[in-house]
């Protein structure tokens, strides 16, 4: 059986436990600043940005199991471009 989704919010929604876990996970292991929206937005913007017909376990099984240190980086480079961005708006 197949679950169709028919918005981002309704997948995010549906994926919210398993974020959570991981969210939880990540503050455990010493990344206490990554919230649930963080690790949505890696998985959505990064590793899913290419796929197609991904099932759901396919999506719970990358929420649990993708890698913290990957997640950290990405926050790394959105802040890096954040302030890059807001340095130069200023001049």
């Amino acid at each position: 059986m197949d679950i169709e989704f028919n918005s981002l919010e309704e997948l995010y929604n549906r994926l919210k436990p398993a974020l959570s876990t991981k969210q939880r996970e990540m503050a455990r292991n010493g990344y206490s600043y990554v919230t649930i929206e963080d690790v949505w937005n890696y998985l959505k913007e990064i590793k899913w940005k290419k796929a197609n017909n991904l099932s759901l376990y396919e999506m719970v099984s990358d929420v649990l199991n993708v890698d913290d240190l990957l997640i950290d980086n990405y926050l790394k480079q959105k802040m890096n471009l954040k302030n890059r961005e807001l340095y130069f708006k200023e001049e």
